[in-house]
């Protein structure tokens, strides 16, 4: 793992990524530096855009930050696992708990996945979007995670690769050493799709949908029910253990 700079803050930004850039900055960003992290021109900042790598910049303006004058490379790009993390909504507070959580640990991809007893059918995914990008400015996090737009299990069934690894965590599955389980599917696919259900947990009929992938491993949490946003966690920590990039034996697409 490349050595960090925890000291300087971090901010994201659109705009590409180059020595010698002037890049300016919207009044959020300006606000963010000037009154929240309260610095001034002449100070430094590590700038990143998800696609460039990390930049050394120094603040520039007057009254208050406006720009960044962009120096050198901090750190090259690089990139998530292929790793799929979808889920049954959840209420604000605990959805951006989830997405943090989900960024953390590596998600490439947040997928929202509305199943028959799903709470909460309205999600903000540009709510989620700024989480994912608060997550990455805190946690030295390069990388992106990609935001979907909510669809049904059935659609989202539909449209994904047999090819991929369908890593499907069920309360209702006996409980078993997960991580000997996930370690047998080390070459089964190209790629992982993580799901997650609803806290009212899966209809027969969807349980009966998802068993009927053609890569698919039913996965037990361990004996207490947990909480949506606690199952990420856990789901993600046992995959990312055995079968992304904590592991030498990384599942890629």
């Amino acid at each position: 793992m490349p050595e960090l700079d925890f000291r300087s803050p971090r901010l994201f930004v659109e705009a590409d990524l180059a020595s010698g850039a002037s890049i300016p900055l919207d009044h959020n960003q300006g606000n963010y530096l000037g009154n929240v992290l309260r610095l001034a021109a002449g100070g430094t900042v590590l700038a990143f855009n998800g696609r460039d790598g990390e930049w050394q910049a120094v603040i520039g303006g007057r009254k208050r930050p406006d720009r960044l004058e962009i120096l050198k490379q901090a750190r090259l790009q690089d990139r998530l696992p292929d790793l799929n993390y979808s889920f049954a909504p959840l209420k604000h507070a605990r959805l951006d708990y989830m997405v943090q959580k989900a960024v953390e640990m590596g998600a490439s991809t947040l997928q929202p996945v509305l199943t028959r007893f799903t709470q909460v059918t309205r999600v903000n995914t540009e709510r989620m979007r700024a989480n994912v990008i608060e997550a990455a400015e805190q946690c030295g996090i390069l990388s992106l995670s990609k935001v979907e737009e909510p669809v049904t299990l059935d659609r989202w069934l539909s449209r994904r690769s047999e090819q991929r690894l369908l890593v499907f965590c069920d309360e209702a599955a006996e409980v078993a050493d997960s991580l000997a389980a996930l370690a047998n599917q080390r070459q089964a696919g190209r790629g992982i799709d993580v799901l997650i259900g609803p806290e009212g947990g899966f209809a027969e009929e969807e349980r009966t949908l998802l068993l009927r992938q053609p890569l698919v491993i039913r996965l037990s949490l361990g004996p207490r029910i947990l909480r949506a946003d606690t199952a990420a966690v856990a789901a993600l920590s046992l995959v990312q253990a055995t079968l992304g990039d904590w592991t030498d034996a990384q599942v890629s697409g």
